[in-house]
């Protein structure tokens, strides 16, 4: 699986974006959690950065690459998870003074079909760092995983949110 592949595959699930703001639809396995990263607005900056250059993948060992090196609308990322590839499109973006993230849906070739969202939100000085999901097997070895890859997902998220906060104080 190559990069330049994506543009043509098709994303595999509906509704899209509900990871940006919505209720998670029914059908799909659920997932949320969050972590407070710090406070104040250099932890905001150095984790929003962190995140829209795909720093939580990064800090993960999933080797993204995407064909921009910041999140945006359309951005296709393919990531390795093993041998696997792991091909998404990004569906939805936003960066305001309150609120920085995106969302990416699986492309054919998943071996999941769903959309797994990002984002860094102020509450007041705080800072936290949010993954949501929803997700359902996109294959036959999903299918056959069932309760072991729903957990896998929950440790790869809270690995996302670790290495969140590493860069926040990384960068401080």
């Amino acid at each position: 699986m190559k990069l330049a592949d994506l543009a043509s595959r098709q994303l595999t699930y509906e509704p899209r974006g509900c990871t940006q703001d919505g209720p998670l639809p029914a059908g799909y396995q659920p997932l949320e959690v969050e972590r407070r990263l710090g406070a104040g607005d250099a932890a905001y900056r150095r984790a929003c950065e962190s995140l829209m250059t795909y720093g939580p993948q990064r800090g993960l060992g999933l080797r993204p690459q995407a064909t921009a090196a910041r999140a945006a609308v359309g951005v296709e990322v393919l990531s390795r998870l093993v041998v696997l590839g792991v091909p998404c499109r990004i569906v939805w973006a936003v960066e305001t003074a309150e609120r920085t993230g995106f969302g990416y849906g699986t492309l054919e070739g998943h071996i999941e079909s769903g959309e797994e969202g990002f984002l860094i939100e102020r509450r007041g000085d705080e800072v936290y760092a949010v993954v949501r999901a929803y997700t359902r097997p996109g294959g036959w070895l999903t299918r056959l995983g069932g309760p072991v890859t729903w957990r896998l997902q929950r440790v790869a998220a809270l690995g996302y949110l670790r290495a969140l906060q590493r860069a926040v104080r990384e960068d401080g």
